[in-house]
């Protein structure tokens, strides 16, 4: 099933960022943190709280490091941050990404 989806995914950097995003960054920042947009290098992270965003922040260095290793390559030079704003973000419609 990972091979297809491999196939499947488009050829982008957010996608390949997507694609490793758990194993690389932990199930508990996956669970209040996903990658949303990529532009020259930087990987727009949108969060589930401000305080994530932050938190995220402080630790950009290390999960740009943690990301480039498993991409294989230097594709993302910045990481942003920010918190979810809008009821439909990307997981749930909801305030919070797994709301319901």
């Amino acid at each position: 099933m990972d091979a297809l989806t491999r196939r499947l995914s488009p050829a982008t950097v957010l996608a390949e960022v997507q694609q490793v995003w758990t194993a690389t960054v932990g199930e508990v920042i996956a669970a209040e943190a996903t990658p949303t947009a990529e532009r020259d290098g930087t990987l727009i992270v949108t969060c589930g709280s401000s305080v994530w965003a932050q938190e995220l922040d402080l630790m950009s260095d290390d999960l740009m490091a943690r990301l480039n290793a498993a991409v294989g390559r230097p594709v993302i030079t910045r990481l942003r941050c920010q918190a979810a704003t809008s009821r439909g973000w990307a997981r749930g419609g909801g305030d919070t990404p797994g709301s319901v």
